[in-house]
């Protein structure tokens, strides 16, 4: 064994072990508005549910360990006391860590991760309509930890509509817990999928990925991808050149050929194969091929 006094070891290295040791974590998807009524989506992990009546939920976004600025969700729920926590399943896993990148205050993370905006019923912020859950809350009380980076910012959101898809309800009603296939955080890129164990998510690019809305309509309206290899294409800085799509191309005879005939379906099959290989680049350059 070895013994840590917290105090002795940076910030980043204590996160380090508290988020390796401490989990599967389920993850709040929180949506959220500011005073001018613009949408923000975040994913926190530093998240549960602490009461049923009242039905309270907690979450709690912390400040930034490496220059102690605040996030735009904690900045949001200060001003308009509202949030949706969106419950997070497997199939919208990609793109959900795509809204985790820093995108500029403002920016509408629902358009970038490629998720539909849903009005709620009682409170402002929308709703992620791909989520099996949306609990739709009033936020009652922001407890800060303290006002160094790395500290927490308790949000006490008080649940007052419940949304579910009933496509993960059992013949009794209540939540079938294989159907509702959540993900939870671990450590690192370390994902665990409550009903088929660890994966991993490559965390987004330190520099802002281009986004499912930059992708183009023919692919993001693919029956063949998923709103997952949509998630994947979209954390990439920028796009292969048309020398790097070419030369990729015309070294393959057997994608020449896909290209040629313009046949969609199966360049589309071929991506995914790439993407599920986390050969992202590749997949780009044969979906962009026909574009030349």
């Amino acid at each position: 064994m070895i013994s840590i006094h917290p105090a002795d070891i940076p910030v980043q290295k204590l996160h380090g072990y508290l988020l390796g040791a401490i989990g599967p974590r389920p993850i709040a998807f929180v949506s959220t508005i500011d005073e001018k009524g613009r949408p923000n989506l975040s994913p926190y992990s530093f998240f549960n549910v602490f009461s049923a009546n009242p039905p309270i939920l907690i979450f709690s976004p912390a400040r930034r360990v490496r220059d102690n600025t605040t996030k735009h969700t904690l900045e949001n729920v200060e001003k308009v006391k509202e949030a949706v926590i969106n419950v997070v399943n497997y199939d919208m896993v990609q793109q959900m860590s795509l809204t985790s990148t820093e995108y500029p205050e403002g920016v509408n993370e629902f358009l970038k991760a490629g998720f539909t905006m849903q009005a709620s019923d009682l409170v402002k912020p929308p709703r992620v309509a791909e989520s099996p859950v949306q609990f739709e809350c009033k936020v009652t009380k922001i407890e800060p930890l303290g006002k160094e980076g790395g500290a927490g910012n308790l949000v006490f959101s008080e649940v007052v509509k419940i949304h579910i898809n009933q496509g993960i309800l059992d013949e009794n009603g209540t939540i079938d817990q294989h159907k509702i296939d959540q993900v939870a955080r671990m450590g690192g890129n370390w994902y665990s999928r409550a009903n088929k164990g660890m994966f991993e998510v490559p965390k987004p690019l330190s520099s802002l990925g281009i986004g499912v809305d930059a992708i183009p309509e023919k692919i993001r309206n693919s029956a063949v991808l998923t709103g997952n290899d949509l998630g994947k294409l979209g954390n990439v800085e920028q796009l292969p050149s048309k020398i790097e799509i070419g030369e990729f191309i015309g070294s393959n005879e057997v994608l020449s050929s896909m290209v040629k005939n313009n046949d969609l379906q199966s360049l589309h099959h071929k991506a995914k194969e790439y993407i599920d290989r986390n050969e992202v680049l590749s997949a780009w350059k044969l979906l962009l091929a026909n574009e030349l």
